[in-house]
């Protein structure tokens, strides 16, 4: 009986298959149709798209570890926070990164300003 060997191109397709179902829990972790449903509304009857059409907050962002992004106080080469797209000068935080940030800091998600 001879066994046949699944081509390299199948076995990646699988994984990627894989991979992709592990996150998709992860993904819709936040989705629930019943949960704030009427959250929006303040009158009966309102409907939730015209009283979160105005007024309504957005939810806050939720912002990564300065360890799981490799956050350094000093720069990478010519990379720096102050140049960072993320970098918030007023406050001297970051719109991804928790805590306070060096201006000459650096850290992956370093994206250059526009």
């Amino acid at each position: 009986m001879k066994e046949t060997i699944p081509s390299r191109r199948i076995v990646l397709r699988g994984a990627l298959a894989l991979g992709c179902g592990m996150w998709l829990p992860i993904a819709l972790s936040g989705c629930d149709s019943k949960k704030g449903a009427n959250s929006g509304a303040s009158t009966p009857g309102a409907t939730p798209s015209a009283a979160g059409s105005k007024g309504a907050a957005a939810p806050a962002a939720v912002k990564v570890s300065q360890a799981s992004v490799q956050y350094q106080t000093q720069p990478k080469g010519e990379l720096k926070c102050k140049d960072c797209a993320n970098f918030i000068a007023e406050s001297s935080t970051c719109k991804v990164v928790e805590g306070q940030i060096s201006p000459d800091g650096w850290c992956t998600m370093w994206t250059k300003k526009a």
